[in-house]
């Protein structure tokens, strides 16, 4: 994938004029081959079966089976193509990284930020043909952030731990933190499996990244990066007993 005019796309969208707008830019770039349109999800189904198709930008909002729904039967395909997600909404990020979307792009589309999730379609792409590489993706998803009006994909191993706010989570990183639109019940759910620990009802914090667990006057803390976290009395047995079996664990290697 390195001349001009490789990649067959499909654009689903029900309202015409931001399927215009969406096929428009696509079209613009040289890095699309054959651009295919739909209108609602039977059409786009029908696409597929008749045409190859390297990656769909999919709005979510549609009539019928709506973006999500299609998104999860074209995982179920031998060879999926990737998925962008173009919505006006940011309530379906954490969803669609769930779905391993390549990206979310928010309306009204900018021919850049197109580019943009064309480049990174181009580089999923090339990892799927190294296997090696495709486990490290799926084994480290990503999650969607805004950044200064843009969508990004935070790998998950970049989070040190997660802070309640509300309706929403900030994760913390190494060089910052991130608010996301999900609960952190929600997040302790779907990271459990990759050693997240609920140490209180407003942190999530990576098990492996606990540097102390200290007793102080209100109770105990947990150091994470010189940052100390509180430890809800709940939690402070069932995070001990964790610590313990991650110590043996290391011990037995």
């Amino acid at each position: 994938m390195t001349s001009p005019g490789f990649l067959r796309v499909l654009a689903v969208d029900d309202e015409p004029p931001a399927l215009d707008e969406l096929a428009y830019h696509l079209r613009a770039d040289p890095r699309v081959a054959r651009l295919h349109t739909a209108g609602d999800a039977t059409e786009a189904l029908r696409v597929l079966r008749d045409a190859d198709v390297d990656v769909v930008f999919l709005d979510i909002r549609m009539p019928g089976l709506d973006g999500m729904e299609l998104a999860r039967v074209l995982r179920r395909f031998a060879r999926p193509p990737a998925i962008v997600f173009v919505t006006a909404y940011d309530d379906g990020a954490v969803d669609a990284f769930d779905l391993g979307a390549t990206d979310y792009v928010r309306k009204p589309v900018r021919a850049e930020r197109l580019a943009e999730s064309l480049r990174r379609v181009i580089g999923s792409r090339v990892v799927a043909t190294h296997p090696a590489a495709l486990a490290r993706a799926e084994e480290d998803p990503t999650i969607p952030i805004e950044l200064a009006g843009t969508t990004r994909m935070l790998p998950r191993s970049a989070v040190r731990w997660v802070e309640a706010q509300g309706d929403y989570a900030r994760l913390h990183t190494a060089d910052g933190s991130h608010l996301v639109r999900v609960s952190l019940a929600t997040l302790a759910e779907r990271w459990a499996d990759a050693g997240f620990v609920r140490i209180h009802r407003s942190y999530l914090v990576q098990l492996k990244l606990i540097a102390e667990l200290r007793l102080v006057n209100s109770g105990y803390v947990v150091v994470i990066d010189s940052t100390e976290l509180p430890v809800s009395r709940r939690h402070t047995r069932e995070l001990k007993d964790k610590l313990v079996r991650a110590a043996k664990q290391d011990w037995n290697r």
